[in-house]
């Protein structure tokens, strides 16, 4: 299979522009905040491509129809994969352009991008620590650049929480430098942190563990004080047993035992433009859901998700 784009080798991060068709007139993030139509941005660790793939995921994204679509740990190179998985359709039967960081280790972390339409330009981090570990893809239209992002596990004993906060110091700076260029900022992703006490089910069953660390928890606070909005707990502040992901264990999922890890979150002049929030807890086929963010080009009433 001959796909149009190139390898970064220099990073061992592939990075793949696949082309379905042309781009969509009806549809243009040329100018984000003139743009007429809501923007549907849906996030979703699939905790492996092509194992979510076989519980129907190109046919999900079709039902579905996001403008966009990021995804965190694809667990795969794109030249593993499908025409299917490259080139989904949407309900208009019009293919997605897609775009892939995967990890110089196989089987292992790795983001992408669909989108409906063709970003002006779409690149990793460009630090090779984090780039060799496919952990994020930034997509730039107009003035907005939606990122995609994987943050590490710290994992059992803080192990890679050096690591880990490193690399969410890194997001930081990049968050920053971005709206000082005057641009608009979503950082979509897997954060692996839950913020708060209400953002997990026992919290204090988990102080210690990895996620709810405090240098982490200290990192998110850290995020939100230089401004950035946590979008869904804006919206739903102090509400209890949302979570985005569960422990495949002990039928956690049917119990609701999560954590909620996994965020849009923006800089505060695009605020005015979130039109709804959504954690989508009813869509199967990994151990987290999707969570969902809807724009739209001029400041008006907010509405929940």
């Amino acid at each position: 299979m001959n796909l149009p784009g190139k390898v970064n080798e220099g990073s061992a991060v592939v990075f793949l522009r696949c082309l379905g068709g042309g781009a969509f007139p009806c549809l243009s993030f040329r100018g984000l905040l003139k743009y007429t139509i809501p923007v549907r941005i849906l996030s979703w660790n699939v905790n492996g491509i092509r194992a979510v793939e076989k519980r129907g995921f190109s046919r999900w994204i079709g039902a579905e129809s996001p403008d966009v679509l990021c995804i965190q740990e694809t667990k795969a190179r794109p030249e593993q994969l499908t025409g299917e998985l490259l080139r989904p359709l949407d309900k208009e039967g019009r293919p997605y352009f897609s775009y892939w960081a995967s990890a110089k280790k196989p089987g292992y972390s790795g983001v992408a991008i669909y989108s409906r339409v063709e970003p002006d330009n779409v690149r990793p981090l460009g630090k090779a620590e984090f780039d060799g570990e496919g952990r994020v893809l930034q997509a730039f239209y107009g003035d907005l650049v939606l990122i995609s992002a994987y943050f590490p596990n710290s994992q059992d004993g803080g192990a890679r929480l050096p690591y880990k906060l490193a690399f969410c110091d890194a997001m930081m700076r990049l968050c920053k430098r971005l709206v000082k260029q005057e641009r608009h900022v979503v950082l979509c992703g897997d954060y692996n942190i839950a913020h708060t006490p209400i953002d997990l089910a026992r919290p204090r069953e988990n102080e210690g563990n990895a996620g709810y660390l405090p240098e982490e928890r200290a990192w998110m606070d850290a995020f939100t004080k230089a401004g950035f909005v946590d979008t869904f707990r804006h919206f739903h502040p102090g509400e209890e047993g949302r979570y985005s992901w569960w422990s495949y264990r002990m039928d956690a999922r049917s119990r609701n035992v999560g954590w909620r890890i996994d965020y849009h979150c923006i800089d505060p002049a695009l605020l005015p433009r979130v039109r709804g929030t959504a954690i989508r807890g009813d869509i199967e086929g990994s151990d987290h859901c999707p969570v969902a963010l809807e724009l739209s080009d001029s400041p008006g009433r907010n509405r929940e998700g």
